[in-house]
């Protein structure tokens, strides 16, 4: 049974070890340190129905690319003295279990505004915090709180860019340098009875073995990401003069973009240090560009999706979307007929 002082740190998205304030608390005065993923048979598990190969809600090559991240998170944890525990099954089931057999007594994650991730979260809260376990739940996947700005906006989302952007104003957090190097991290205490594995293959998960060809040329992880980031910013003159939509958006072998939104979809890369980078970029140019254009601009806009996301319940959907035009399934027909 472990002893000590013991936190777990539950990784979903925030698949980095730079800029992670989850990470960060859950190791500050900890003796052991329980890094988790769970793989989610919600989202993972294979369907041989799905309009194309993969799971109902993520292709392959999505799959590979959180595949690979979480490989190489493990990798980092292990240059640190830890290691990444991957678990199969449904989240809060399993998190709960760890809770009880580690006997934890803090419990950090990164906040989530997914509907299912929020109903999630709060199954684990529930029990955690009537165990009388610590709960961290820090906003770091996004420049702004989302709930800040609905709150600052009379309790709605702005819907448009300009009023988001009025809003929102400068990021709390940006008038300090962010942390992003970890020295150590407390190792993994005895995990007992909690069975784990490895991070797995695409095989392992029930994915047909496809060629590597096939496959995206992009390769997930935060160490991908560090690197894509460096190229990136290392160009000034192009981080300045950055004006989307300009550019050719069929270059593939050296694309107009910086094609990191992947690694930020999965925390791979911090918004935040990426946000940091090009600011530092632009106090050492005479001139750059402006949102919503500039490279700035396009974190904005992240953060603008995600803001108005977050505050309109079935934003994925039509139906009981309060912000989409409703259209009955005659009128669809109608529209089809028309062509």
């Amino acid at each position: 049974m472990p002893s000590g002082s013991n936190s777990l740190m539950w990784f979903r998205k925030g698949l980095r070890i730079h800029d992670n304030p989850a990470l960060q608390h859950a190791s500050k005065g900890s003796d052991f340190v329980y890094p988790v993923f769970v793989i989610d048979p919600h989202y993972m598990k294979p369907d041989p129905s799905a309009f194309s190969p993969g799971s109902t809600r993520a292709g392959l090559n999505r799959i590979r690319f959180l595949l690979e991240s979480l490989a190489d998170l493990d990798s980092s944890l292990r240059r640190l003295g830890s290691r990444l525990l991957v678990f199969n099954g449904e989240p809060s089931e399993v998190l709960v279990r760890c809770l009880k057999e580690w006997e934890v007594k803090k419990l950090c994650f990164e906040y989530d505004t997914q509907p299912y991730y929020q109903a999630l979260d709060n199954k684990v809260k529930d029990y955690a915090l009537a165990a009388g376990i610590e709960v961290f739940c820090p906003v770091s996947h996004t420049l702004f709180n989302p709930a800040d700005i609905i709150h600052k906006n009379g309790g709605k989302p702005p819907l448009s860019y300009q009023s988001f952007l009025k809003v929102a104003g400068q990021p709390s957090w940006a008038s300090s340098r962010l942390v992003t190097t970890v020295s150590s991290i407390p190792p993994v205490g005895d995990v007992g009875k909690c069975e784990f594995s490895k991070v797995p293959t695409i095989k392992e998960l029930g994915y047909e073995d496809i060629e590597q060809d096939v496959w995206s040329p992009f390769r997930g992880g935060e160490s991908e990401a560090l690197k894509r980031l460096q190229e990136s910013i290392s160009d000034k003159e192009r981080v300045a003069n950055f004006e989307k939509p300009k550019g050719d958006p069929s270059a593939f072998v050296k694309p107009a973009t910086t094609v990191l939104s992947p690694y930020l979809k999965f925390g791979c890369l911090s918004s935040r240090y990426f946000y940091q980078c090009i600011k530092d970029v632009y106090e050492n140019v005479k001139k750059h560009t402006s949102p919503p254009v500039s490279l700035v601009g396009q974190l904005l806009w992240r953060d603008f999706f995600y803001t108005v996301a977050f505050g309109t319940p079935n934003f994925d959907r039509m139906t009981d979307n309060r912000i989409c035009k409703q259209v009955s399934e005659k009128d669809h027909l109608a529209l089809g007929l028309l062509g």
